[in-house]
């Protein structure tokens, strides 16, 4: 027997497949174990960290205080004088006493509490 002869062969064979003369293609139940795969990352890769991360940014914003030095989700950074249900007062400047009313969401950090940590 020669190459291509036993090539031939193993493509066009001549007795009935294995499984009974069905062929059963690909099929949902392959892609299953895949599917729950994608499901179970996504539910605690992505999702459980971002929930994480919510949790801990309402609870910073509940603990904000009179005195508290702050930044804005813009950058500046003040001191708060006055906290309200929705709303934050920041003195900005020190020399011309000026004072800004922000969203309480619009607080991205808050900075004492970060150098106290550092410490």
């Amino acid at each position: 027997m020669n190459l291509i002869s036993i090539v031939a062969q193993a493509s066009n064979p001549t007795g009935p497949p294995a499984t009974g003369g069905k062929v059963e293609p690909p099929g949902f139940l392959n892609v299953v174990p895949y599917i729950l795969l994608a499901v179970f990352l996504y539910l605690f890769v992505v999702m459980r960290p971002g929930k994480q991360k919510d949790k801990k940014r309402t609870e910073m914003l509940s603990t904000l205080k009179k005195g508290d030095e702050v930044q804005t989700i813009g950058g500046e950074f003040g001191r708060v004088v006055d906290v309200r249900d929705e709303r934050v007062l920041l003195k900005v400047d020190e020399t011309s006493n000026t004072k800004i009313w922000y969203s309480r969401s619009a607080i991205h950090r808050i900075v004492t509490e970060e150098k106290a940590e550092a410490k």
